[in-house]
């Protein structure tokens, strides 16, 4: 049994730690409620650019210094930008517990920030984007959301691009972090076998050093969706990405259409991957998806297929997304869906860094961490009437369509 207790300091910040007796790690993570979509459009792709500067330095440690001592400790240490939180995550044996959490603390409150540092990484940075050009499949997803939230920040590929990337300044980076990254906007979350006091303490006394107060961005929703696009690239495949909005994070039918996702297209058993790549072999990965954010949602459908066979299997998933809108779904799949949904949550939450993460994602963006027990029966209780319902929701607009390859 498990043991989830929440704190808020004096200075704003928010602790979560959860007690997991008899794991044999502690992760930590500090999760920052800022993203892309948060940046002003002359800094498109700074709160990635910043991320990857904490990992270069801060008063106390070089970048070699922070990496040969998370190596020595056989432990991890990593971060992401999304587009509504930026999150940093070290998980290492429960023995050194205390180098995790003073690590993240010196990270997160005493980045060097310097000049050089930030000459240099912007190359990284620039490579980082060539490689994802590199990629036809990244570059459909990206268009594919570009055309969604046309004209909105939510649109953005959080890494930013070129042009942003070259031109942001040491002083971008270092405004940029005093705005953003204070307590009140962060949560600090930890999950191992110690005892909440005992975390608690430490996490207290290494993130002494953050500025209190602060707050989360005001955001404002997107607009109305933009069109698709065919994009020509010298490929093998042609990467099609098909969908719409959908729901946004707090919306109390995100359960049915997770059972709706799932049978469509989001596991081995779903009717994208039988027909498609089952029945008639026409691809290798094709799947569907939702994504959710406070004020706004994606579902999306994908397939990467040799240029003759694309109209065919543009075709198919097209067909698919209409007999699901005409016909629902099975009382088979439902429970083939529910199943999984539940099964797979509880599997996931076997090691301390999904258990931590799950704690932080969702103190940050929702204020709270629904219980465990409580989130399994908000799936089992899906019924076929609450499908239809967000069926008609989601899956009857005129889908937008992406694709990325050779001309036909």
């Amino acid at each position: 049994m498990t043991d989830l207790r929440i704190t808020q300091l004096d200075s704003g910040l928010t602790v979560a730690t959860e007690r997991v007796p008899g794991a044999l790690s502690v992760a930590t993570g500090v999760w920052v409620g800022v993203g892309s979509r948060d940046e002003p459009d002359h800094l498109s792709g700074v709160s990635h650019f910043l991320e990857h500067l904490l990992f270069k330095g801060t008063d106390t440690r070089t970048a070699q210094e922070l990496a040969r001592g998370v190596d020595r400790r056989g432990g991890d240490f990593n971060a992401f930008t999304s587009k509504e939180y930026t999150a940093y995550y070290c998980r290492l044996p429960a023995r050194h517990a205390s180098f995790c959490i003073e690590l993240l603390g010196d990270v997160l409150t005493r980045p060097a920030l310097r000049d050089d540092d930030v000459h240099g990484e912007r190359q990284v940075i620039l490579e980082e984007l060539a490689m994802d050009d590199d990629s036809p499949d990244d570059v459909a997803h990206r268009r594919f959301s570009a055309a969604l939230f046309e004209g909105h920040a939510l649109g953005r590929d959080p890494a930013g691009d070129r042009e942003h990337v070259e031109a942001i300044t040491p002083d971008d980076v270092r405004q940029f972090f005093a705005t953003h990254y204070r307590a009140g906007a962060m949560v600090v979350t930890a999950a191992g076998p110690l005892a909440h006091d005992e975390m608690l303490a430490e996490i207290e006394r290494c993130f002494a050093g953050v500025d209190p107060g602060g707050q989360r961005p005001v955001r404002v929703g997107p607009a109305a969706p933009g069109s698709g696009a065919a994009i020509d690239d010298d490929s093998e495949q042609v990467h099609i990405v098909m969908g719409g909005r959908s729901l946004p994070r707090n919306d109390p039918r995100r359960e049915a259409l997770d059972v709706v996702n799932h049978v469509f297209g989001g596991g081995l058993s779903s009717r994208l991957f039988e027909e498609i790549r089952e029945s008639r072999g026409l691809a290798y990965a094709v799947y569907s998806g939702v994504s959710s954010y406070s004020d706004a949602g994606v579902f999306q459908m994908y397939a990467g297929t040799q240029p003759e066979h694309a109209a065919e299997v543009q075709g198919l998933m097209t067909s698919e997304l209409h007999k699901i809108v005409a016909d629902g779904i099975t009382d088979e799949e439902l429970e083939v869906a529910v199943g999984y949904l539940t099964g797979s949550f509880e599997l996931g939450l076997e090691d301390t860094g999904a258990r931590m993460a799950r704690n932080g994602g969702l103190l940050l963006t929702t204020g709270s961490v629904r219980p465990i027990a409580e989130q399994v029966a908000r799936w089992a209780a899906v019924d076929r009437a609450a499908v239809d319902d967000v069926i008609e929701v989601v899956l009857t607009a005129e889908p937008i369509v992406v694709t990325v390859g050779p001309a036909g």
